[in-house]
């Protein structure tokens, strides 16, 4: 059971990070502290290999911990989670446009 539910903590996590332009950055924020919270204390394993599948960089993540030893470790994280679902998604539309700027090249 404890199991299933950090599925679907992470997977709710994942969902509510993975949509950042649907709502304001502090109400998304809001809604992850909780999540993360849950996860530092019942499975700390799960949480890391969610921000390992998030792809946030692990050495970011210790630096900003450091820095930042005064405040919630998970405000720090949801921070570093939805700091990095923008960085793909601002990807995601580059190359997108890049790929139709290059449409009349050849492709392989």
């Amino acid at each position: 059971m404890a199991n299933e539910q950090t599925t679907s903590l992470s997977e709710k996590i994942i969902q509510l990070s993975g949509s950042p332009q649907n709502e304001s950055l502090n109400s998304l924020r809001e809604k992850l502290i909780p999540l993360i919270n849950q996860l530092i204390n019942e499975n700390f394993e799960a949480l890391v290999l969610l921000l390992y599948r998030i792809d946030v960089n692990e050495k970011k993540i210790r630096m900003y911990l450091q820095e930042k030893s005064n405040e919630d470790s998970a405000k720090v994280l949801a921070d570093l989670i939805i700091e990095r679902q923008i960085e793909k998604a601002e990807s995601r539309i580059k190359y997108r446009n890049q790929k139709c700027n290059d449409s009349s090249e050849e492709r392989w």
